[in-house]
């Protein structure tokens, strides 16, 4: 254990910020906070970081722990800016991590020079002094200190040009791209992260995932990147009605078990509202009847009433969110139709040769590297930009609806009523605030001004917009950017039962594997197609990745040898995900049987049940049968494991 909050409550003024907290960390676990924004997440790292003192509980640390501190908005944080002397590079802000180490080598060297000079007890002092900086040295790994630099910010994604850039020139996302790989280098023993994927592309995402993954540190994180947290978290702590839960798992294994949990708990308190209000009925009717046997009937009921345990009801959804994309009229068959386009702006390239078709039907997710022209490219198909080359045919009735990431669409001088109201003038005061309600606008938050909107919320009134618009073909600009994870489950529900046309672009693995059946992958020489979603995608890479591989290290073994043992490594590869399938079906049975006897065991011990011999037998036979049949599961989980 290196660190355990218990109890934990905290207060700001009159308003209840926590009200019982409580986790363990171990040395080198990897942990998710969630919960929607607002719940409290934040708070939990400010008490960690010691910036707050909770009202009540018990925060304990094991001794000489080191705590590295990542804001949302690092770089707007003054004491992480202010820390970085006037005139560095980023290089530099990077290497001074290893300052000590430097001055540390400094003195090895010095020794080096005096010991050629040197005699007697000065040698041996010299030695011993440089037996100890050599072993302090290589037990830091100093000399691998300049490539773990430049490993880190290759893997975040700057460009060599960009080492040398003074760090105050950069941009607000570099910036905290450049503090998130400072603290990547310190190493400290639990690292706190909040938002640690927002600035960075689908590389860069999948590089972090292994540097933290193999780092010695202990980590907990607060992130909207589901797939992120699914590939390094193993426990995952939601804060929900300022409670916390742990939850010994990623974060699908979260939401799966959240999701049984609670119909447990929905079906539970149903029986034991069935319960009580069959012997109220009871109760009175027979206190209708006025007769004293009934009476004393009633009384017994009622003892018997007061004894049975009242099961709470469990909490509703932490939101309410309704999002629902219904096309006013169908497009054809072909939506359409982009060929040979370039664009450039000024002496800087960004791409050529972009051709691709788009059908009705089609859910396309747009990737690549930051800067390659994403958001270009959908700006043009919106006409908002002209290319310097190529042509775009739409199809018959195609109808847009546009999400921009940057919401320029949104008028700041506005209030969001207002935003609705003058874009769909005919629609009736009423329906303006059912739609606004259905995104969580009620009573006189209609009125906030667009320009004190928080992004999340900037996100809502553009998804409202969209819903009023029926458009048959949605181009979407980062959609789940600023949406708690719950509303993003929500916009992946609507968009898989929308039955129009999609396009978007996305960092959120996640929510392209469950919304996209084509990646168009943009390169600055055109586009690259995968016929399926992100995880088929990672799957063709790795092949097209091992192919050329093969053709690297065999270069004079004939084209038909390669093609053989390349088909032979895939038929290997195949068989392996074969049998990963049918493990990860059986532990999802194993999960469901375990489920499924413990809610026989609840209803066991339901005095109500164990009262009904024939309602027990039931359950006990039921029970019974669950058991052999998670034997079984067991068992052919063994042998695939094997």
């Amino acid at each position: 254990m290196i660190l355990q909050l218990k109890n934990i409550q905290k207060s700001i003024g009159v308003e209840e910020i926590l009200n019982d907290i409580s986790f363990i960390l171990e040395e080198r676990e990897k942990a998710a906070l969630v919960g929607i924004n607002g719940a409290g997440k934040t708070s939990v790292f400010r008490i960690i970081t010691r910036q707050w003192q909770p009202d009540e509980g018990v925060m304990t640390m094991s001794s000489g722990v080191t705590i590295g501190y990542l804001p949302q908005l690092a770089e707007t944080d003054p004491n992480l800016i202010e820390s970085i002397p006037t005139g560095n590079t980023l290089y530099d802000v990077l290497d001074a991590v290893f300052e000590p180490l430097k001055k540390i080598e400094a003195e090895i060297r010095a020794i080096e020079e005096r010991m050629t000079t040197q005699t007697g007890q000065a040698l041996d002092a010299s030695m011993e002094r440089y037996s100890t900086l050599t072993a302090r040295f290589e037990s830091a790994d100093g000399y691998s200190a300049s490539s773990r630099v430049r490993g880190v910010l290759k893997g975040l994604s700057f460009t060599e040009d960009q080492w040398k850039q003074s760090f105050a020139e950069l941009s607000g996302g570099q910036k905290t791209r450049a503090l998130l790989g400072r603290l990547l280098l310190e190493s400290p023993d639990i690292m706190l992260l909040d938002e640690p994927t927002n600035h960075l592309d689908i590389e860069s995402v999948a590089w972090l995932e292994e540097y933290l993954r193999s780092s010695k540190s202990a980590v907990i994180l607060i992130s909207h990147d589901r797939y992120f947290m699914d590939k390094v978290v193993t426990k995952t702590i939601e804060i929900e009605g300022k409670v916390s839960t742990v939850y010994n798992g990623n974060y699908t294994y979260f939401t799966e078990k959240k999701a049984r949990d609670r119909a447990l708990a929905e079906k539970q308190f149903a029986e034991n509202q069935k319960i009580i209000k069959h012997h109220e009925s009871v109760i009175k009717t027979l206190r209708s009847y006025s007769t004293e046997a009934a009476i004393i009937r009633a009384k017994s009921r009622e003892k018997l009433l007061a004894k049975i345990e009242r099961v709470e009801k469990p909490a509703n959804d932490p939101t309410n969110m309704r999002l629902r994309l219904k096309p006013k009229i169908t497009s054809g068959h072909d939506v359409l139709s982009v060929e040979d386009l370039s664009m450039a702006f000024g002496e800087k390239h960004l791409f050529s040769n972009v051709s691709f078709e788009v059908k009705k039907g089609d859910r396309i997710a747009l990737i690549g590297a930051n800067g390659i022209g994403k958001t270009t490219l959908l700006k043009i198909l919106m006409g908002e930009l002209t290319p310097i080359t190529g042509r775009i045919r739409e199809g018959v009735n195609v109808r847009h609806g546009y999400y921009d990431q940057a919401q320029d669409h949104l008028s700041e001088e506005k209030n969001i009523f207002q935003e609705l109201a003058d874009t769909y003038p005919r629609l009736t005061q009423t329906e303006i605030r059912t739609v606004l309600g259905a995104f969580v606008f009620i009573g006189d938050d209609v009125f906030k001004p667009i320009s004190a909107l928080s992004g999340g919320e900037r996100g809502r009134v553009a998804l409202a917009k969209i819903m009023l618009a029926g458009a048959n073909f949605l181009i979407l600009d980062e959609p789940t950017n600023h949406l708690d994870l719950y509303s993003k489950e929500i916009l992946e529900e609507a968009l898989r039962d929308f039955q129009g046309t999609l396009l978007y672009i996305s960092h959120d693995r996640y929510f392209i594997n469950n919304t996209a059946n084509m990646i168009l992958e943009m390169e600055p020489t055109g586009l690259r197609r995968y016929l399926g979603n992100y995880d088929y995608y990672m799957e063709k890479k790795a092949e097209e990745l091992a192919m050329l591989e093969m053709e690297a290290s065999s270069p004079d073994v004939p084209p038909i040898n390669q093609k053989e043992e390349y088909q032979r490594k895939k038929e290997q590869d195949s068989a392996a995900r074969r049998k990963k399938s049918q493990v990860d079906k059986l532990e999802a049975q194993i999960a469901k049987a375990e489920a499924q006897i413990a809610d026989c065991d609840a209803r066991l011990n339901d005095e109500a049940v164990s009262r009904d011999a024939e309602a027990a037998a039931a359950v006990y036979a039921e029970k019974i049968n669950l058991e052999e049949e998670l034997a079984m599961l067991y068992d052919d989980w063994e042998s695939l494991s094997e």
